[in-house]
């Protein structure tokens, strides 16, 4: 398997790149795009929260932790008092870091249901179920902040299984095939709580309906089309020309047009004239011509 490094490294990337997509589309205001981002971060090493030891687990019951504390402590920051919002915000904290941890890998085993693409299913309704009611976010950006979720968690299972091919031996480790799948066979019971829990995020799922016609939208795809690459010049600066690559100054003539050299040429047609008449003698009256040399 990839370790955490790598997970998070490639996890960020991948957001990134989402991310750059969405902002050039113009489909959410900034200032929801930093969330939906890291939705995409966390979901790239979501699936090693069964290892009770590692990283990812301490590190996600931690931001837990402070996410829903701090959630309940908004919520009845008007109606409470000081000393009540104190018990509530660290009664949540130790709460989801301490029990939920300790009663979530009671019951989970490593590379079991949450390594599925079932359990990121899974995930990706929470998160929209938690952008639109706890955060109070728009239905598409809920739908934006879950696909982000579920393209990194995807992302994570493919690695691992690329992982599992040792490529300078050529062999095959005996953990392929158990990061990439569809569910665990080998756990019916928490296979069928986890099909379970995602019917039951999906009846309680805000509409897909704006998140659907925001991506099938025409003018999104075009708009991305144009966008994808500069118009006429990267980062501002013109491509540099044969005539500036030899050394030769350029200067911009009337037209606007590049030339090179410190006067503007005079059109093909009159500069042919102005050949001629300077290859032909002209004779002055009185005098004779002079002999050619």
């Amino acid at each position: 398997m990839a370790n955490f490094t790598t997970h998070i490294g490639v996890g960020t990337v991948v957001a990134g790149g989402l991310a750059t997509l969405t902002l050039a589309a113009d489909v959410i205001a900034p200032e929801n795009l930093i969330a939906v981002t890291m939705a995409g971060v966390l979901g790239s090493v979501l699936p090693d929260i069964d290892l009770k030891e590692s990283r990812p687990s301490r590190a996600m019951f931690a931001g837990l932790a402070v996410f829903f504390s701090f959630a309940v402590l908004f919520t009845f920051a008007t109606t409470r008092s000081i000393a009540e919002l104190w018990v509530l915000w660290l009664g949540t904290m130790a709460f989801v870091r301490y029990g939920l941890h300790t009663a979530f890998h009671r019951l989970s085993v490593h590379r079991g249901v949450w390594h599925s693409i079932l359990a990121g299913l899974f995930c990706a309704v929470t998160t929209a179920v938690v952008f639109r009611y706890v955060l109070g976010r728009h239905d598409g950006v809920a739908w934006l902040a879950a696909g982000f979720l579920l393209i990194g968690y995807l992302v994570h299972l493919t690695l691992d299984e690329m992982y599992s091919v040792d490529v300078m031996d050529t062999r095959i480790k005996s953990s392929f095939g158990t990061a990439m799948k569809l569910y665990d066979r080998r756990y019916p019971a928490a296979t069928a709580g986890m099909l379970v829990a995602t019917l039951l995020m999906a009846f309680l799922a805000p509409s897909t309906k704006p998140f659907v016609e925001g991506i099938a939208s025409r003018d999104l795809w075009s708009g991305l089309h144009a966008r994808l690459l500069p118009a006429d010049k990267w980062f501002g600066v013109v491509p540099a020309k044969r005539s500036e690559i030899a050394g030769e100054p350029v200067r911009a003539g009337a037209d606007g047009s590049i030339t090179t050299g410190s006067v503007t040429p005079a059109p093909a047609v009159e500069r042919s004239t102005a050949e001629s008449q300077q290859a032909a003698p002209v004779a002055v009256p009185g005098t004779v011509p002079a002999a050619a040399p």
